[in-house]
């Protein structure tokens, strides 16, 4: 085919957007209950006919395109609307698992990689800045830290003396949702507010372990957060990979649009977060309990975050749940 022939297919292609509009808007009113207009349950045949046919079409001609991408979820959606049955919660939470957030997980893996290196930087920076400047720690720490370890104690001893571990578990894990929540809004910002959230806190990460480590704590340190830290770090780009993918749907909304662009990524990546929220419950637990507790020792402390780690993966590919199910190609 040449290319003109196939630039003039993809043009009439493009024009029938506004026929996938309609039909998805029918899809999503029955499928949430919010018609009694018996012509679009009537109309729902012929929208799945034309779904179908415009998505063969879309996948030969734009198979790289944000139309495709539209057209699959809007084919997935009628057919849904179609062949559904009973809801099912536990089903319902089997295949997002299983199935649903292993494939979101696919897709963001390299918005995963762009912030896990963008923290890392971060922290290499923080760490560097501190090291050469130890005076900049008053830009990362509050005084009463700066105070404990110039004191040569880190601020976390004697923590569970003063608050008993089931408060301070909520109290972090909230901290640590509310955090992991704005890093995926802050994408909104056309992926601005991520990158600015994910650089905080690596270097606030660096600087803190740069200033212990010129005092004498950097081993104390560690035994801290290792039980809870790697999981915690990895939801921190999880979270900010996800709104990367929003803000790069905005920044580059494609042929289907800016709203339908930002629309489908913030659904699609918005399905990590769950796991995200679990997977934070687990860690404030952990730091609540364990971290703080000085008659743990390091072994049992390195046993939990390596398992906890290893758990939160299996989690993310969905083997904790059976074998996933690939999409037909």
């Amino acid at each position: 085919m040449s290319d003109r022939r196939q630039q003039a297919l993809a043009a009439s292609l493009l024009q029938r957007a506004q026929l996938w509009r309609d039909a998805e808007a029918r899809s999503r009113r029955l499928a949430q209950g919010r018609t009694e207009d018996a012509r679009d349950a009537t109309r729902m045949a012929d929208d799945y006919r034309l779904l179908a046919h415009d998505l063969a079409r879309a996948r030969r001609l734009l198979p790289d395109s944000r139309t495709r991408e539209y057209l699959e979820a809007a084919y997935a959606r009628a057919h849904a609307t179609l062949h559904h049955g009973a809801w099912r919660l536990g089903a319902t939470l089997l295949t997002l698992f299983r199935d649903d957030i292993p494939a979101v997980v696919r897709w963001l893996r390299p918005y995963i990689l762009w912030s896990s290196l963008i923290l890392v930087l971060a922290m290499g920076a923080g760490y560097a800045l501190v090291h050469r400047y130890p005076e900049l720690i008053a830009l990362f720490a509050s005084p009463d830290a700066i105070a404990s370890v110039e004191r040569g104690k880190l601020w976390t001893e004697g923590l569970l003396n003063i608050v008993p571990p089931s408060v301070l578990s909520v109290q972090i894990l909230s901290n640590n949702i509310v955090v992991s929540l704005f890093a995926w809004c802050a994408g909104f910002l056309f992926g601005l507010g991520t990158l600015y959230m994910l650089g905080l806190n690596g270097l606030m990460l660096g600087a803190a372990f740069a200033f212990v480590s010129l005092h004498g704590l950097r081993d104390q340190f560690l035994t801290f957060i290792v039980a809870h830290g790697c999981v915690e770090l990895s939801v921190m780009c999880l979270s900010g990979a996800a709104g990367a993918a929003v803000g790069e749907a905005l920044a580059r909304p494609g042929e289907s649009g800016r709203i339908e662009s930002f629309h489908l990524a913030a659904l699609r990546s918005g399905k990590l977060l769950i796991a995200c929220v679990l997977l934070l419950i687990g860690a404030g637990l952990i730091e609540g309990y364990v971290s703080p507790n000085p008659r743990i020792p390091l072994g049992a402390r390195i046993a939990i975050g390596v398992s906890y780690w290893l758990l939160m993966v299996l989690l993310l590919s969905g083997w904790l749940f059976g074998r996933p199910r690939r999409p037909a190609a």
